[in-house]
């Protein structure tokens, strides 16, 4: 699969996809006049390492996760890490629920205010 299928099926850029390459996430082979070839499982790999950063992940981490998500084992400085950035996460997702409930609130009480 060339990269710019694998862009069109993921919604990451070609120039995302070259990065996740020079950060090591993702691997390409090369044919010999040196493009790009792709394996069909890198599009579920793309599509994690994209939710990994839009928890909040940057690419150092990713890259310090990525092997254990792999092989599904982790020495316990990367469950350390992985414990530590759930925690965070879980930490954000109580800070988006409680905005969420403001805005529901002054919705309301706009809504029962307005005279439309």
């Amino acid at each position: 699969m060339r990269i710019g299928e694998v862009a069109e099926q993921t919604g990451v850029s070609v120039r995302a996809l070259r990065y996740y390459e020079e950060q090591q996430l993702i691997a390409a082979q090369r044919t010999p006049s040196g493009q790009r070839r792709y394996s069909e499982k890198v599009i579920d790999r793309v599509r994690l390492i994209q939710l990994l950063y839009a928890a909040g992940l940057n690419s150092a981490a990713v890259a310090g996760i990525m092997p254990c998500m792999d092989s599904g084992t982790a020495t316990p400085e990367i469950m350390d890490r992985l414990i530590a950035e759930r925690a965070r996460i879980e930490a954000r997702i109580h800070d988006l629920n409680e905005t969420r409930d403001r805005l529901d609130a002054v919705i309301a009480a706009a809504r029962t205010s307005s005279s439309c």
